[in-house]
């Protein structure tokens, strides 16, 4: 009998990469390997399926083209990225970020949205807002 309950309770956990839960520490690890290690490539290969549907207009669908695209991005030295949040529901998740760069120091605001299916990123959308010189009230956007 304890063989059985303790075989229903794993049965019932999260494995990694399903559920919220699973989801949450994928898309954390993402995010350190994309944003602080700046290292897309990496990050990619490493939970992003290869044909990830991509619906940013200015890159093509797959895994190979998002590196392409997004790798010169990352190789410049001035420019921060900060993770601002993260928010994970089942398999949906958001991450938003804080851009900074030598020709754009107010920066800018990214949100990302991705649906993961089996552990890995498959389709990606994303928001881009530049910080304003003025704002119409006070609340900050970070």
């Amino acid at each position: 009998m304890p063989l059985l309950a303790a075989a229903a309770l794993a049965s019932a956990s999260p494995l990694p990469g399903t559920g919220t839960r699973g989801n949450r520490t994928i898309v954390t690890e993402f995010a350190r390997l994309f944003y602080h290690d700046k290292n897309p490539k990496l990050a990619f290969e490493r939970f992003v399926a290869p044909d990830y549907i991509q619906h940013n207009p200015g890159i093509a669908d797959g895994r190979d083209a998002a590196i392409a695209a997004l790798a010169p991005m990352f190789a410049s030295p001035g420019r921060r990225f900060t993770v601002e949040r993260i928010l994970v529901d089942g398999d949906l998740a958001a991450i938003y970020i804080r851009v900074r760069s030598p020709d754009a120091p107010r920066g800018a605001a990214v949100a990302d949205f991705y649906r993961l299916a089996h552990g890995r990123f498959v389709e990606h959308r994303d928001v881009l807002q530049s910080v304003p010189a003025r704002a119409a009230n006070s609340h900050p956007m970070f």
